[in-house]
């Protein structure tokens, strides 16, 4: 039985997806055997699609996810979720960054889709929306989103908190620890409270 846990980042440019998977990475490799990473990032800078693939455990062969057997999908806006949520294996989970960017126009004027999240609930995915955006700018820094998800994912993963905190401490620039830390630390808050109010709605 694999125990290799397999997790996609996705966003566009600009919304801190590389660091975020970089991040990951880097405290998978501290705790796990193996990790291995790949990505495609495009026109990235444009605001095109940003995609990482990340793969940990005891023996990892390939970098990629295959179609179907990812575990969660870290969407950082709504319709990126839709655009790799095929990665993921029935049941998996997805944690959704609850803002809108429009992508890119060529040709007649497209409005944004509506009816993401049903669409994607009819998947029978596991959906958690983050409203990670709104949360940054809270703190007074619209950039550290991505490390408000990055708490919200690590209460899904078996990797320490200890190990999360060194590997920001190392990668962050230091005038920066500080406000990337506390972000870190809202993420984890939001979802150990959304779980201990699961726990209590079912008892």
């Amino acid at each position: 039985m694999s125990n290799v846990t397999n997790v996609l980042l996705c966003g566009v440019g600009g919304q801190g997806v590389l660091l975020a998977s970089e991040v990951l990475a880097l405290v998978a490799a501290e705790e796990k055997a193996q990790v291995k990473q790949t990505e495609v990032h495009g026109v990235a800078q444009r605001g095109g699609s940003v995609v990482s693939h990340l793969r940990f455990g005891d023996l990892v062969y390939s970098p990629t996810v295959r179609t179907g057997t990812g575990d969660i999908l870290v969407a950082f806006e709504r319709l990126e979720a839709v655009r790799y949520g095929h990665y993921l294996k029935p049941g998996g989970l997805m944690l959704i960054n609850d803002i809108e960017v429009m992508p890119g126009q060529m040709g007649e004027y497209q409005p944004y889709p509506t009816g993401i999240i049903e669409f994607l609930q009819s998947k029978a995915f596991q959906i958690e929306e983050i409203p990670a955006t709104a949360l940054a700018k809270a703190q007074g820094n619209s950039k550290v989103g991505s490390l408000i998800i990055l708490g919200a994912l690590s209460s899904y993963l078996d990797l320490s908190q200890e190990a999360w905190e060194r590997v920001i401490r190392k990668r962050i620039p230091p005038k920066l620890v500080d406000i990337n830390l506390q972000a870190f630390k809202v993420g984890v808050e939001m979802a150990q409270a959304r779980a201990q109010a699961a726990v209590d709605r079912a008892e």
